[in-house]
């Protein structure tokens, strides 16, 4: 079997790991452009944790806290600026995907010698980067262990992601006590979210045994943790094992990516503002359905891990996380069968679906 696995970043995990090994942030740079969002920071402890690391080692810093939900390219090259403004030489980036997603952005456009037009950010040819370090709040997209940076690209009318190796951050600080506050609809949405990178990283045709090894643990893991009710009152071992499988999962996809699910729910986010994990968790039962037409003993591997015998269950267990569904037009359902089909992530599939198959899709999950 031939494949290739990489994944560069150091992950420190446990509670108050920032502070115990923050001196590997000394590696990075002397002064921090701080990315995060308005307010989840400093409402978790993480900022506070990070500014005092920063300062043990006798680090500068600024903040950049006005990265929104699904952060524009607006945003990134606002952050940039920030940066090279204030002379930072690298970034710390704390938060969901949103504020990671936009920090390693902002970490890639504010190293660039000759500024890249808006325009081509997306095509645009990278030399380097300022060195990232991640800190995740949530348990969602594994980020802090990707190399990609998803940004709304309103051109496209969908998400488009910056890919490159120069993306991998440095270090990756891993303390679900940040998640203690989280709501029930962001555990839940962040969860579902890790758990279809899980999925379909096993239903990519860049699978490898390692991928697969990691995405296995990370579906059982989750598996073991959503029980109780919509994810209601986890406790910290919980937590734990969530943002353990987020992290895995986010390995795997760094390596696999992402199949139609995401080609798909880009468009129930940008058109009908459903959080991203939400939007693949509404696709991911059907879309598992249409693979084991074909591929039966993949989609049983994935059950397995789940302790769940068919799709079906897997559909009910996803329904009582989920909740009432949106509901598409016709019109609606075929737009977006239009726009995924003409995405790289359909060539990724395990079995290629065919714009009828994305549309049966849509209409079995919204219809």
């Amino acid at each position: 079997m031939k494949f290739q696995y990489f994944m560069p970043t150091r992950i420190f995990s446990g509670e108050r790991c920032l502070a115990e090994h923050g001196a590997a942030l000394k590696q990075l740079g002397t002064k921090a452009l701080i990315v995060t969002g308005t307010h989840s920071a400093k409402a978790n402890g993480s900022l506070d944790d990070a500014v005092k690391a920063l300062a043990v080692n006798g680090q500068a810093y600024c903040v950049y806290d006005k990265v929104m939900s699904n952060p524009t390219i607006a945003c990134a090259y606002e952050g940039a600026s920030e940066a090279v403004s204030n002379g930072c030489d690298f970034v710390l980036a704390i938060g969901g995907g949103s504020p990671m997603d936009a920090g390693k952005a902002v970490a890639l456009l504010a190293a660039q010698e000759k500024p890249v037009p808006p325009a081509e950010i997306f095509s645009a040819s990278y030399a380097r980067a300022l060195p990232v370090a991640a800190v995740p709040t949530t348990a969602g997209t594994g980020s802090e262990v990707t190399q990609y940076a998803i940004l709304t690209n309103d051109a496209a009318e969908s998400k488009t992601s910056v890919a490159t190796p120069l993306l991998f951050p440095r270090f990756a600080f891993l303390d679900a006590a940040y998640m203690r506050g989280l709501s029930q609809s962001v555990t839940v949405n962040t969860v579902v979210d890790a758990l279809s990178h899980a999925v379909e990283g096993m239903l990519s045709v860049r699978a490898s045994s390692v991928s697969d090894a990691l995405a296995g643990e990370s579906i059982a893991l989750i598996a073991s943790c959503i029980a109780a009710p919509g994810l209601s009152d986890l406790d910290d071992e919980a937590r734990r094992k969530l943002l353990t499988a987020s992290t895995l999962a986010g390995m795997v996809i760094a390596n696999t990516g992402t199949t139609a699910v995401h080609a798909l729910g880009y468009s129930l986010t940008y058109y009908k503002n459903i959080d991203h994990g939400r939007a693949n968790g509404l696709l991911l039962a059907r879309f598992l359905a249409f693979i084991e037409r074909t591929k039966r003993e993949r989609v049983a591997e994935i059950l397995a891990r789940m302790r769940l015998k068919t799709v079906d269950d897997f559909a009910r267990l996803l329904d009582g996380l989920l909740g009432k569904r949106e509901k598409l037009s016709a019109a609606e359902i075929e737009h977006y069968a239009e726009k995924a089909v003409k995405a790289a992530n359909i060539a990724n599939c395990v079995v290629r679906p065919e714009k009828d198959d994305l549309v049966e899709v849509l209409q079995g999950s919204l219809g």
